[in-house]
C-alpha cells in the first residue's frame, strides 16, 4: 500500500459539548483546512480551526492534521492501521476523523515534527498547501 500524505497547514482544536447541545453559530463550515462535527447518544464533538473558536470557549487546542491524499475505496483494509502503527510505536497519540472519501489524523502540535519524521519513513509526506 502505498500512501500519500499531506500535513494541513494551521493549528486546530477538539471540543466536546453535551448531546442535547445544537451545532454552534459561530462555527464556519468553510474554514479551511477542516471541520467536523460529530454527533452522538453522548455528546457532540468539533474540530475546527483555532481561529474560529470564539474567547471563553473549552476546548482542546493545540493539534496538528495529516490527510491521506486520495479518495480511499470503503473495501481497502489496514489504512488507518498501517499510519496508526508506525506513530505508536513512536510513543504518538493521535485523534482521527475518516470521511466518505478518506482520513485525517491529528496529532499535538508540539508533537508535530517528531510525527512528520516518523511518516516520513514509511509514505509519501506532502507539505501543506
Amino acid at each position: 500500500m502505498s500512501l500519500v500524505l499531506r500535513q494541513l497547514p494551521g493549528e486546530l482544536v477538539i471540543l466536546q459539548l453535551p448531546s442535547n447541545a445544537t451545532t454552534p453559530s459561530w462555527l464556519n463550515f468553510a474554514a479551511a483546512p477542516l471541520v467536523s462535527v460529530t454527533h452522538t447518544a453522548d455528546e457532540l464533538s468539533v474540530v475546527c480551526p483555532s481561529r474560529e473558536v470564539p474567547a471563553g470557549i473549552t476546548c482542546e487546542a493545540g493539534w496538528r492534521a495529516f490527510r491521506v491524499e486520495g479518495k480511499q475505496d470503503f473495501s481497502a483494509v489496514g489504512i488507518l492501521s498501517s499510519i496508526l502503527s508506525p506513530l505508536a510505536s513512536a510513543g504518538i497519540s493521535i485523534f482521527s476523523i475518516s470521511t466518505f472519501d478518506t482520513d485525517y489524523i491529528l496529532v499535538r502540535a508540539e508533537v508535530v515534527e517528531k510525527a512528520r519524521s516518523v511518516l516520513r519513513e514509511y509514505f509519501q509526506l506532502l507539505e501543506p498547501q
